[in-house]
C-alpha cells in the first residue's frame, strides 16, 4: 500500500514538468511575438487617428504628398500641382508633419 501512495505522489509532479516546456514555450510566443505585434497595431492606429489636413504623409507604395481632405475612411492626397489622389487611410505609411 505504502508504494502504491508514493507512485501516485510522484505521478503528478511529472506530469507538470511534461507540460512545463510547452508552457515555457507560450509564455516565450506571447512577449516575443504577439505583445510587441499589439503594441505597434496600436501605435499604427493612433498614428491613423491623429491625421489631419495639411500632414505631409508617405503612402505604404511610396507616393509622397499633402492631405487636402479626410472623410471617415478615405483620404486625398495632393501629390502635384492640380493632381490629386483618394485612397484609403490604411495606405498611409509615415506622417511627416505640416507644412
Amino acid at each position: 500500500m505504502d508504494v502504491l501512495l508514493a507512485q501516485e505522489a510522484g505521478a503528478a509532479p511529472s506530469k507538470l514538468a511534461a507540460f512545463l516546456p510547452f508552457i515555457v514555450m507560450v509564455v516565450v510566443f506571447y512577449f516575443i511575438l504577439i505583445r510587441p505585434q499589439q503594441q505597434q497595431q496600436k501605435r499604427r492606429q493612433a498614428l491613423l487617428d491623429s491625421l489631419k489636413k495639411g500632414d505631409r504623409i508617405i503612402t505604404v507604395g511610396g507616393i509622397h504628398g499633402e492631405i487636402t481632405d479626410l472623410k471617415d475612411d478615405v483620404v486625398t492626397l495632393r501629390v502635384a500641382d492640380k493632381v490629386e489622389i483618394r485612397l484609403a487611410r490604411a495606405g498611409i505609411s509615415i506622417v511627416k508633419g505640416r507644412d
